[in-house]
């Protein structure tokens, strides 16, 4: 009965597709006129109708929902992504896209949602780890050679960060790029992580001294490769400076708690990672001019103390002058003086003769003296000659040693070119042979090609070429009216000159006269 009635041409009703979805429309309302749902909110959408519209999930399922413009106004709870509702309203169905939904006129909260629950359960243990530990932060240096940013390669963040660098401060910067999203993104970002603390200090790769991990906003299931555990442990253990620049300001990720440091934005992640070059070179500025009042300063203030502390001394002369006169008055009476003395020791001597073993004992403790000085004399002499002797054989040797250095490279010298020499004298011999043999058989067959485009060859086969007074002669009437001409052959020419022509192919030919 089923095969008749399904078979061509049978009684069943035909629906049309307005009539269809009507149906279907009327039966899912009719079942559920009023429900309530638990389930988690994902993606929230606020479009300029100010309708609401976002999706209820758990584990298996997600269930299409919409807040109307008015309700949407008086609901007592926003809906927010990742918030653990009880949605309350009307099963209904949209045909224009053949999909059922939920038109929510009140919601209530629930607790969080499964994944808020998961990412706070995760960041304990974490935490209790001391992964996020304030110790474990290292500083930013100040102005980084080369940044590292990890991020797509083809979105608006990338390009962000590289315009406000070349605004600020230009930097080199490697890009690592990774996909910021899906199921890719957390073992690539792991990757480009840990990849760029692998980079050897001098390779061909610069190692940067600074990461930005980096991605526009989105929801939280689209920043949640940021929130795997792979990601913060690769964060935690970077040995260069990161900064994390995930999402906007009212974002959170994982990553941002095991960086050294947070930035709200992209842009302010490049805000952070260097200086402004013109704060920079005023501050140089201001502190070379510092440095330079400082200076002047220090001479100044000490020239000043000199000059006020001169002032109280008084005139440097004065302190001299009683004691250049007393030397005046002390120089005159000495003179005197000394011509006095020595005529009283001369007349003690006149009346006390010296004895002459006074004198003799003088005179051989000034020889024993002399003798001494004369001993000391002898060794200063000797040692005198003996250093620049010293030194001299031992320049003698240093010249002798250089000299037999240069000697032997030299020779080496003359060595090396001598076979270079020969190498290129056979080089040279050999070439001339082979331009020889090249431009000899370039010869030969320029001559093969005379000699074939020549009528030589022709006239070795039995051919001959008659010369006229005028030029060659081609035809019978040409020679008939030559009265001279010269017949050559392939070994010279032979004069002749014709007798008579023949008249006629059909006649027989007369008796031919000898041409010579």
């Amino acid at each position: 009965m089923d095969l008749l009635e399904d078979a061509p041409g049978s009684n069943a009703h035909e629906f049309t597709v307005s009539e269809l979805s009507g149906a279907v429309k009327r039966s899912i309302e009719d079942q559920f006129g009023r429900v309530r749902v638990r389930g988690e909110i994902g993606r929230v959408s606020r479009p300029g109708s100010g309708h609401l519209y976002f999706d209820l999930k758990d584990d298996r399922a997600v269930l299409a929902a919409v807040t109307w413009k008015g309700q949407a106004a008086r609901l007592a709870q926003r809906p927010e992504e990742g918030m653990e509702v009880i949605a309350i309203g009307r099963m209904t169905t949209f045909p224009g896209q053949s999909k059922y939904q939920l038109i929510v006129d009140q919601i209530e909260p629930a607790g969080i949602g499964a994944l808020m629950a998961m990412l706070e359960k995760r960041r304990k243990v974490l935490a209790a780890e001391g992964l996020f530990d304030d110790s474990r932060k290292r500083p930013l240096p100040f102005l980084p050679r080369v940044i590292g940013v990890v991020t797509s390669p083809s979105g608006a963040v990338i390009r962000d960060i590289l315009h406000r660098l070349r605004d600020r401060f230009p930097t080199r910067v490697v890009i690592w790029p990774v996909a910021v999203q899906g199921e890719s993104c957390a073992p690539q970002v792991s990757a480009a992580i840990r990849g760029l603390n692998a980079l050897p200090v001098d390779g061909p790769v610069p190692r940067p001294d600074l990461i930005i991990v980096a991605r526009g906003g989105g929801s939280l299931e689209d920043l949640w490769g940021f929130n795997e555990e792979s990601v913060v442990r690769a964060a935690a253990s970077s040995q260069i400076p990161l900064i994390s620049a995930v999402g906007h300001e009212t974002d959170t990720t994982l990553i941002d708690f095991a960086a050294d440091r947070r930035a709200p934005t992209p842009t302010a992640a490049a805000e952070m990672a260097v200086p402004v070059r013109a704060d920079l070179a005023a501050r140089l500025a201001e502190a070379g001019a510092r440095m330079t009042r400082a200076s002047s300063q220090r001479i100044d203030r000490p020239r000043q103390r000199l000059h006020d502390l001169s002032r109280a001394l008084g005139r440097p002369g004065a302190l001299t002058e009683g004691a250049r006169q007393r030397l005046d008055l002390w120089g005159a009476r000495l003179e005197p003086a000394l011509r006095a003395l020595v005529r009283h020791r001369r007349q003690q001597l006149a009346s006390r003769p010296m004895p002459a073993a006074t004198l003799r004992q003088f005179t051989a403790a000034k020889r024993h003296l002399l003798d001494r000085a004369g001993t000391r004399l002898d060794l200063a002499r000797t040692r005198r000659l003996e250093r620049p002797r010293d030194r001299l054989i031992v320049l003698q040797e240093r010249l002798d040693a250089s000299l037999a250095r240069i000697t032997g490279s030299t020779r080496r010298d003359i060595l090396t070119q001598t076979e270079r020499l020969k190498i290129l004298q056979s080089r040279l011999t050999k070439a001339g042979q082979r331009a020889i043999i090249i431009r000899r058989e370039t010869l030969l067959r320029l001559d093969r090609t005379r000699q074939t485009l020549g009528y030589g060859e022709t006239l070795k086969r039995g051919f001959a070429v008659i010369h006229g007074s005028d030029g060659l002669i081609t035809s019978v009437e040409a020679a008939r009216q030559s009265t001279r001409f010269e017949i050559e052959f392939t070994d010279g020419r032979l004069p002749a000159r014709p007798d008579a022509a023949p008249k006629s192919r059909k006649s027989e030919p007369p008796e031919q006269k000898s041409l010579f």
